[in-house]
């Protein structure tokens, strides 16, 4: 019967005749390509498990089922008509092979041919390779393999030499951060043509003094960055680099542990807003500086603000106050925020924070008094949404010449009984449709809704009262 099915049509096939098909012994190559798709998971493992399955259909099953591709019994045979079995698997086929627990060796030997570099990449990642395999991975004309051969936990001291020495920068930048590199290397390294690496070696937490002071005097604003982030630098080293004369380099200098108490002072006075905007993300910036560089000229360093938790009161309303509306939206919609930044608010220029403001549960019933009286007519529909608004201001609302809001109105739970009658007998239909769902409405008003001239409006009060 298998071999009638026509390969077209093998997805339709429901879950237990595709996995009868799936298993069948003389299940032909057409037939479990064609169920090589099927939307059921065990259809498409019984696939990558049967002997008749083609190897490019093999390769394709390779990467979601690895354990069921390699237990496959066909596999002998077909290594023996391919020996270059998986050069034809793509990539996360073969990786997927790999990473399965218990990998025989000829898939090993087989990614460390396989033309992908992707492939020889995470090969180079294994920690049970043989010498033999490091060895050769760490001569592979791919920049990506020897670079993961160089962040290797453990290489012998030859190759770490052989690696130092390496064309690309990134496979030396790899090398300067091993904890085993030999003294002379490093030092080698500290003088490296390109700046990624010294800036890789200027990381070192074991770095001597002599390659502090020689890297110190580097002309790479990134190496002198990187170094300025330390806190074990001489005290006039660190001092040259709080006050060079790249932004970035001063920047970086306030990200380190601990800064002098003078470095906060001169930095909020920097002429860069990178310098600033590193002050304002220090946990040890005064809440007095705060609020003085939550008002700063610069939109990086009010940014650079906005990102921090532990805000004064001066700072958040001065946030409050910024000329840009996603960063009031931002403050809008905080927790906790003072009933001074709320009352700014009231009368920001943007409708979209007067709105999200609205919903907020921690207005007072004299703020959502204003805003009910907002110009937009989206604002005055949020406060008639708004969980805290009293019947009183849903009275107004009620009576909004917008029937978006009336709509609203006709909705909320503290709506007085008279509102309602008002609003059962409003002219947008809409706002009768909401009132016709209430179940809280009086006999007398329940029936006029039932006589309505809309046809869903008095569907819905008869559902609603019944």
């Amino acid at each position: 019967m298998t071999g009638e099915l026509d390969p077209r049509t093998l997805t339709i096939l429901g879950v237990e005749g595709a996995l009868e098909a799936a298993g069948a012994p003389r299940a032909t190559a057409d037939t479990l390509s064609g169920l090589s798709a099927h939307p059921d998971a065990r259809v498409r493992a019984r696939v990558a498990r049967h002997p008749n399955t083609p190897v490019e259909v093999l390769g394709s099953l390779a990467a979601a089922y690895p354990a069921d591709v390699l237990a496959n019994p066909g596999l002998p045979l077909m290594r023996l008509a391919r020996p270059n079995l998986l050069g034809v698997f793509p990539a996360d086929g073969v990786i997927a092979l790999l990473n399965a627990p218990g990998v025989p060796g000829w898939v090993v030997d087989s990614a460390l041919r396989h033309e992908d570099y992707a492939v020889r990449t995470a090969l180079a990642g294994r920690a049970d390779l043989s010498a033999e395999r490091v060895a050769a991975l760490a001569q592979d004309a791919g920049w990506q393999i020897r670079e993961a051969v160089a962040r290797r936990d453990a290489l012998p001291e030859g190759l770490v030499r052989q690696l130092a020495a390496d064309d690309d920068y990134d496979v030396r930048k790899a090398v300067a951060s091993r904890p085993d590199l030999p003294g002379d290397v490093l030092r080698v390294l500290v003088g490296d043509a390109h700046g990624m690496v010294r800036a890789g070696v200027a990381r070192r937490l074991d770095l001597p003094l002599d390659c502090m002071i020689q890297l110190a005097a580097d002309g790479d604003p990134d190496v002198l960055a990187t170094l300025a982030r330390r806190v074990d630098l001489p005290r006039s080293v660190r001092e040259w680099l709080a006050t060079n004369d790249q932004p970035l380099v001063r920047a970086a200098a306030l990200q380190a542990w601990t800064v002098p108490a003078e470095w906060l002072a001169r930095a909020e006075v920097d002429a860069d807003p990178d310098v600033r905007a590193a002050l304002a993300r220090r946990p040890d910036a005064p809440a007095e500086v705060l609020t003085r560089l939550a008002g700063d000229e610069s939109e990086t360093v009010r940014r650079a603000v906005l990102e921090r938790s532990d805000l004064p009161e001066g700072a958040v309303l001065a946030l409050a106050r910024a000329p840009e509306a996603d960063i009031r939206l931002h403050v809008a919609s905080a927790e906790g925020i003072p009933a001074s930044v709320l009352d700014a608010l009231l009368s920001d220029p943007d409708a979209s924070v007067r709105t999200v403001l609205a919903v907020r549960p921690d207005l007072g019933e004299a703020q959502l008094e204003v805003l009910a009286g907002d110009p937009n007519p989206e604002v005055r529909r949020a406060v008639a949404y708004a969980t805290a608004t009293p019947g009183g201001t849903l009275a107004g609302l009620a009576r909004d010449p917008n029937a978006g809001v009336r709509r609203a109105a006709a909705l909320h739970p503290n709506l007085n009984p008279e509102d309602l009658g008002v609003l059962a007998g409003d002219t947008d239909e809409g706002v009768r449709l909401a009132v016709a769902g209430r179940a809280d409405l009086s006999p007398t008003v329940r029936d006029a809704l039932r006589a309505d001239p809309e046809v869903s409006v008095r569907e819905e009060a008869a559902r609603a009262g019944a």
